[in-house]
């Protein structure tokens, strides 16, 4: 009998120490991806698709302030653009795709959302020509090239990381001193959290490849 409860106490320790094991090897793997990376590689570091999405992770229930109005996450991505003075141009052409649905929809989402400043960058004539209805799938395109289908926090963004979006290309993240570049462009207002996704507001318009080439 005494034999038997050895035996038995034993096998319950060692499942007892595997488990425990386990555990501290598991946990939040987000990073386990940069483990394997070579010291000032530029690779890919993590692909949209294979990003964790956190439907849970929320904002500050007060909100972020932009242009003095509070960005608050019970509010879709649209609600809360709609209210900001700074972003008007990006709303309209957010309505003239037809995009205006899709970004209040479930989601995640996250966007890069380029303000007005950003949009008065471009070539004399070159939003104005994208407004026109004949000019709609480019202006999609455009578009969803500042969307990726996940949600994606200020914190999630690595140096080096390259992400998939909606549109189809990719996108390089640049983090330097604390200043958080995609592509060519500066995030200015980071992590808007939203009901359905989060927006990093940009300070120029992301071009997607081949309308630079």
């Amino acid at each position: 009998m005494k034999k038997t409860f050895r035996t038995t106490s034993y096998f319950l320790l060692s499942a007892s120490i595997l488990a425990t094991s386990l555990a501290s090897c598991g946990g939040d793997n987000k990073g386990a991806d940069v483990a394997t990376q070579e010291p000032g590689s530029t690779m890919s570091v993590a692909d949209s698709a294979n990003m964790p999405t956190d439907s849970a992770r929320m904002g500050k229930a007060d909100g972020v302030m932009v242009d003095g109005v509070a960005m608050t996450p019970d509010r879709s991505i649209v609600q809360n653009a709609v209210q900001a003075k700074s972003m008007t141009t990006l709303v309209k052409a957010v309505q003239a795709a037809g995009l205006d649905g899709t970004l209040s929809g479930a989601g995640p989402y996250t966007v890069f959302a380029p303000n007005n400043a950003a949009f008065d960058k471009l070539p004399k004539g070159a939003l104005a020509g994208l407004m026109r209805p004949e000019s709609k799938d480019k202006l999609k395109g455009l578009l969803t090239y500042h969307v990726i289908a996940s949600r994606l926090l200020a914190a999630d963004l690595r140096d080096g990381q390259e992400l998939t979006t909606v549109n189809g290309e990719k996108i390089k993240v640049s983090v330097k001193d604390g200043k958080v570049m995609i592509n060519n462009a500066t995030v200015s207002t980071p992590d808007v959290v939203s009901s359905n996704g989060v927006t990093h507001i940009i300070d120029t318009v992301l071009m997607p490849p081949a309308e630079t080439e």
